[in-house]
This record gives C-alpha cells, structure tokens and sequence, in this order.
C-alpha cells in the first residue's frame, strides 16, 4: 500500500478569518441540491437565486464572486459567511481536498495564507481521507 505524507493526521482549525472566501478569483462549485438549500436558506426562490447568485459554467454551477475575487456570500464588515449554515461542500471541506493534499509542499504553501492549517484538532489519516475522498469535488487550487 502506497504510503501518504500525512498518515499520522493533520492539523486544522478554522479562525474565521475568512481568507479562503476573498481575495483570488475562483469558483465554488455548488450542486443543483447545494443551490436549492441556500435559496431556501435566504428565503429566495431558486430561478430567482440562481439569476442573482450563480454562474452557470459548462453544466456545473458555481456562486457568484464580487469584483474583488470575494464570494458574493463573503461579508467583509462582519468578516463572516452569510450562508455559513447551508454552505457548499467545496466549502466545507476546505483545507482537506485532493488537490491540496497532493503533496506536503502544497499543504505547507497554503499554510502561508491560511493561519488554521498547522493548529487546532488533529484530523486522523481516516478522517482526512473521508472528507477530501467522499466527497464530489469539481474545485482547485
């Protein structure tokens, strides 16, 4: 069995600080269910989100972003998601996905810019695995 450079666990623990929802321009893919739970959550009715929040690009979807590279749902003043309860999966995984844990450089690189990797709770080899490899991702880094 081929060995992973984080078999013993790792750390992580989200500070709210918010840099992984602003600043570089992206996408944070949402399923048709995904889309469906944040209209609801807002209290909007789904075409109506969708012409106002997403972005159909190919057949997958994703959220809009302000100009800035922030997610449309990013609150700058409260420094929170607004959608926090019903955010997508992409979002909820976040720092344990494939492409992140491709390789120990890749983590140690976001580490830079995110102050919760390396801190908090150690994640087991399972539960990282369960969370990054359960999951459909679409997303990139």
């Amino acid at each position: 069995m081929l060995r992973k450079w984080y078999e013993t666990g790792l750390r992580f623990e989200c500070l709210a600080c918010g840099r992984c929802c602003r600043g570089e321009p992206g996408y944070v893919w949402c399923s048709m269910e995904e889309l469906e739970r944040i209209s609801s959550f807002v209290g909007m009715p789904l075409q109506l989100f969708i012409s106002m929040y997403a972005i159909q690009i190919g057949k997958e979807w994703s959220l809009k972003e302000e100009h800035n590279g922030d997610c449309v749902f990013y609150d700058r003043k409260s420094a929170k998601c607004l959608i926090y309860e019903v955010r997508p999966s992409q979002c909820k995984t976040f720092p344990f996905w494939p492409s992140i844990l491709a390789s120990k450089e890749k983590w140690d690189s976001l580490a830079k810019s995110c102050p919760g990797i390396n801190r908090g709770r150690l994640y087991t080899f399972e539960e990282v695995n369960k969370i990054a490899f359960t999951q459909p991702m679409k997303h990139k880094l």
